[in-house]
């Protein structure tokens, strides 16, 4: 049985993992809904987290980060912005530094930890594994990532992104907070909704089949 349980294991993790990498290294890991633009990236980390534990979704998390390192070093989307997530490029006078390296891995980690946990914890407070559990923790491990993200580079590049964008740098933090709150409502939200949506879609009755399988 234990046995058994680690191939099952390895198996599920294999699966997400493979489909991580085809959202991060093609046009499927992005959804155009409108002018708005959603990245699925998240999905497959909340969704192991939900399916194998926070450890798991941590690990998916961090496997994330690193791709994310690598498009925003050799294939930045916005190369204006790609000092944001990658220490290794440079713009001008801008450089990325180590908190470019936090920025793009460490977000990513939390989505499995913030969907693990939040699961559990739904799922202890409401003492069943209901769909609330599974829509709590896929919005929440995706929001995690939007709002760690987002406050990270405010905190420490505000300067430079607004120097990049042309604006007025003596007003950075305010500039800055305002980009962020429209991150936040557009694309950050819409991201939420899917990830919540897939994860009760998805990870519900996939775990219920897998439990019964046990």
């Amino acid at each position: 049985m234990e046995q058994r349980n680690r191939t099952l294991f390895l198996t599920q993790f294999s699966i997400l993992l493979a489909i991580e990498i085809i959202f991060c290294f093609t046009p499927l890991g992005s959804l155009p809904i409108g002018a708005i633009v959603a990245t699925l990236a998240g999905i497959p980390v909340v969704c192991c987290a939900i399916l194998l534990g926070t450890g798991a979704g941590a690990l998916m998390g961090l496997l994330t980060g690193i791709f994310s390192l690598i498009i925003w070093t050799f294939m930045p989307p916005q190369p204006p912005l790609a000092f944001l997530y990658s220490p290794f490029y440079t713009l001008g006078e801008i450089k990325g530094n180590f908190w470019s390296l936090v920025i793009s891995i460490f977000p990513r980690v939390m989505i499995g930890v913030c969907a693990g946990f939040f699961y559990r914890l739904f799922t202890k407070i409401l003492k069943s594994a209901n769909t609330v559990s599974y829509v709590i923790g896929g919005a929440l491990g995706s929001l995690a990532n939007t709002l760690f993200t987002l406050g990270l580079i405010y905190l420490v590049f505000s300067e430079q992104f607004v120097r990049v964008s042309g604006g007025d740098v003596a007003n950075a933090k305010v500039i800055v907070l305002g980009v962020i709150g429209g991150i936040v409502a557009s694309n950050g939200i819409l991201e939420a909704v899917i990830c919540a949506l897939v994860a009760a879609a998805v990870c519900q009755p996939l775990k219920s089949y897998l439990g019964k399988r046990h």
